[in-house]
């Protein structure tokens, strides 16, 4: 049996190519194939992406970050071999808006905001309040199982090296 800190270095990569794969997924709106049609979810790139080359000796990173920030220096990172170890998301379903952070190395969720829960008007409304938010939480983790679900499937499918690889090569070169 593999150690823990053996097997979490061997398949840390995973994590990183599940970012890339989301931005490529959002860039090109092909994310939108994995919810029904009447789920009404857009999702967009945020307002910072971290990338990580670790081709070479030492680990180059590239940060870009601003709600207007070009990402075009992300793509020259990604044409030279860096994958996403960080990326910003906005959610939106049925016009109500999340925005959180994803890391790729631990796959954990940072930076998380919500819709706005209702307002607590006397002591009667707390648990009104709280369950609402508890929801609000659980509908962002179901979109965002749905979508690790969603490359686990292609990651681990034949058409990975076949296809799903050369389509994201294709667009990383194209930008």
């Amino acid at each position: 049996m593999l150690d823990v800190s053996v097997t979490y270095n061997r398949f840390k990569f995973l994590g990183h190519e599940y970012l890339t794969w989301i931005w490529y997924s959002i860039e090109t709106g092909t994310y939108r194939n994995f919810f029904d049609t009447r789920d009404n979810i857009l999702i967009t790139v945020g307002n910072r992406i971290v990338l990580e080359n670790r081709l070479s000796k030492e680990i180059e990173t590239v940060t870009i970050k601003g709600d207007s920030a070009d990402l075009k220096e992300g793509m020259v990172a990604l044409k030279k071999g860096a994958l996403v170890s960080e990326i910003s998301i906005k959610i939106e379903k049925d016009g109500q808006p999340w925005t959180l952070s994803l890391k790729g190395e631990s796959l954990s969720i940072a930076n998380l905001k919500t819709p706005p829960a209702g307002q607590v008007q006397d002591p009667e409304d707390v648990d009104g309040a709280v369950l609402e938010k508890i929801y609000l939480f659980e509908a962002v983790m179901k979109i965002l199982d749905t979508l690790y679900l969603s490359f686990i499937k292609q990651r681990t499918g034949d058409d990975w090296n076949r296809k799903i690889k050369g389509k994201i090569r294709q667009w990383v070169k194209k930008n």
